[in-house]
């Protein structure tokens, strides 16, 4: 019998360009694999070669990641490598070359200080001091500064919305003043006592810190920041980035890094980070089984026991248990444009939703791996206390019932009626349509949804176009099934500021008013509460319920599950990975700490 390393070993070689063809047939004769058997290893080769002037590392050297792209490729905003670009993806590895001053953990409820080695607000929350560490140097032997940091929110605050989180920190940030070489001091218009853990990374939040002396001057609206000639991007972190084109991405781990004299971590133990961009469920589980990937994007829930019976050094953050992954920042809804008719009715919203059966959803396209929304809020301990105190509301909006007369009255009460097949048509006789759009994420949920709907006539269609994620953030569309990137910790804030008219225009896909529901009453309430810190929880939650008296009978977007990330995670070549068991972070390559992720991964023993 063959040893499955070796086949894994060749599949590597031929992949990543070490064999050609020719000589793999040689290589398989040696080892015994049978012509059958290398056809498997020819069909599963999901990596591409690297560019012929990189030197060739051992795969037990490198880290191989699959996310995004569209149609097994990059994008042009995929190649972007300044973070601020509205088209540019930090997700794409972008996030190990920007270092932020601290990241967040939501798992541990934890600052894990870095570029900052302390921070510090005045009694009036007007002011924010933060200490940056000495010694810091970016890739291209230029110190970093407290100029650094004050340049880069001065800039922020200047271009606005011209720019990802621009008009966030636009919103709220006067200046920013180095007042020495590793202090600066942010004094804000009015109270601002989220500032730094809004700037610190967690999840798909955080605020880049950029090279004051390469950005100075350039148009940061369409200024790329790659230039391999000049060994940009430049960078404070431990990678290098040397080689991007559309089939992957490679970074270089440096010899020498800040951090470690600091004390702040390691080096991280892998020599080369590739990035690919996403193949398709079939890809990506051939690409873990034959040990090709080390970490991919998420994979539906019956995928797993055929990529744990093909490898068994697979695991997930629940191990081999269901439900394969943790509960993320992103609850799943059925957003419907609210500038859209009919669905810019509540009324017809609400029917929408009483045609739902979120078990059956959960049942069949999550395989029972699932549980119902809470709200537009994560099931995390700190904003449970939140739903529990709306409860009593939940007599009068029952936001997750499924009872499809309810929607049948609330329909009929508009003047719409149903034609000979069944179909809703509105007064003026026109069917009821709803094109509902998505990704990769909701293969499996999608055509659940559009059948229940479709069962109680309205005329629904599910999918996902390529350019689907332009499409949901410029308001193009009628129906979405997405999720919410809002609060994560016991804070509301995040979470009701998705829900704010100004968040209409945020540009970039994150934190942004996806639904398009506008309230000036519910507006008011948002922006009172960003100036209380949320450690006065009787404010807090006041605004809150406030805030929810008028979100659940307007429900912009149709709650339906929890979000979760099913990420397969393989332990052939590295160890250390985030589990349950020890939940130190996030396991998501794609969000922006997953650099402690990196620092933290060990070398597999044999």
């Amino acid at each position: 019998m063959v040893d499955p390393q070796a086949m894994h070993r060749l599949a590597w070689e031929l992949s990543s360009g070490q064999l050609n063809r020719r000589d793999v047939f040689k290589r398989a004769l040696a080892l015994g694999i049978s012509a059958s058997a290398l056809a498997g290893v020819m069909a599963t080769n999901v990596v591409p070669a690297l560019a012929q002037d990189l030197t060739e590392l051992p795969r037990e050297q490198t880290l191989i990641a699959v996310r995004g792209g569209t149609q097994g490729k990059f994008t042009e905003g995929d190649l972007l490598w300044n973070p601020f670009l509205p088209l540019a993806n930090h997700q794409l590895a972008v996030q190990l070359v920007y270092e932020p001053l601290a990241f967040y953990s939501a798992f541990t409820d934890e600052f894990s200080m870095w570029l900052a080695e302390s921070y510090e607000y005045s009694a009036d929350y007007l002011q924010l001091t933060v200490k940056t560490r000495p010694g810091i140097v970016w890739s291209d032997g230029t110190p970093f500064t407290a100029e650094d940091v004050a340049y880069t929110f001065n800039k922020l605050v200047e271009v606005g919305s011209m720019v990802k989180f621009g008009a966030d920190v636009q919103l709220f940030l006067d200046v920013a003043e180095a007042t020495e070489e590793t202090t600066t001091v942010f004094t804000f218009k009015e109270p601002a006592p989220r500032f730094f853990e809004f700037i610190s990374y967690k999840f798909d939040i955080g605020v880049f810190i950029v090279p004051k002396h390469v950005f100075d001057g350039q148009d940061w609206a369409t200024f790329s920041h790659y230039d391999p000639a000049q060994n940009w991007p430049v960078t404070t972190a431990p990678w290098q980035v040397v080689y991007a084109a559309p089939e992957q991405k490679v970074l270089d781990r440096l010899d020498t890094w800040w951090g470690v004299e600091a004390g702040v971590g390691k080096l991280p133990e892998p020599l080369r980070y590739i990035f690919l961009p996403d193949p398709g469920e079939q890809g990506l589980a051939a690409g873990v089984i034959s040990n090709q990937y080390d970490i991919a994007t998420g994979l539906q829930p019956a995928t797993f026991p055929t990529v744990f019976d093909g490898n068994d050094q697979t695991t997930t953050w629940t191990g081999r248990e269901s439900p394969f992954g943790n509960v993320d920042w992103w609850p799943h809804s059925l957003y419907l444009n609210n500038k859209a008719a009919p669905y810019d009715d509540p009324n017809v919203r609400w029917a929408m939703s009483y045609y739902l059966d979120r078990d059956q959803i959960i049942e069949f396209g999550w395989t029972g791996a699932n549980s119902p929304s809470t709200l537009f809020v994560p099931d995390y301990p700190g904003l449970r206390p939140f739903v529990e105190a709306v409860e009593p509301m939940f007599e009068e909006y029952p936001y997750l019932e499924y009872n499809p007369e309810k929607g049948d009255a609330l329909l009929t009460a508009k003047g719409w009626s149903k034609n000979g097949d069944g179909v809703w048509q509105d007064e003026t006789g026109t069917p009821v349509e709803l094109e509902i759009i998505s990704f990769f994420d909701f293969t499996g949920v999608g055509p659940v949804v559009v059948e229940q709907l479709s069962r109680n006539g309205i005329a629904a269609t599910y999918s996902e176009p390529p350019d689907i994620f332009d499409r949901f953030r410029e308001g193009d569309y009628t129906g979405c099934l997405f999720g919410h990137g809002g609060s994560y910790s016991a804070d509301v804030y995040y979470s009701l500021r998705l829900y704010q008219t100004s968040s209409t225009e945020i540009p970039g896909g994150h934190l942004a008013n996806f639904s398009q529901w506008e309230n000036a009453e519910f507006d008011a309430l948002v922006d009172e509460l960003y100036r209380i810190s949320p450690t006065e929880t009787e404010q807090v939650m006041d605004i809150w319920t406030r805030a929810m008296a008028l979100w659940l009978p307007a429900y912009p977007d149709i709650q339906i599950s929890q979000g979760l990330h099913r990420l397969p995670m393989n332990e052939t070549y590295w160890t250390g990975w985030p589990t349950a068991e020890d939940p130190y972070i996030n396991p998501a390559h794609f969000h922006l700490t997953f650099a402690l992720v990196m620092h933290r991964l060990s070398t597999a023993t044999a």
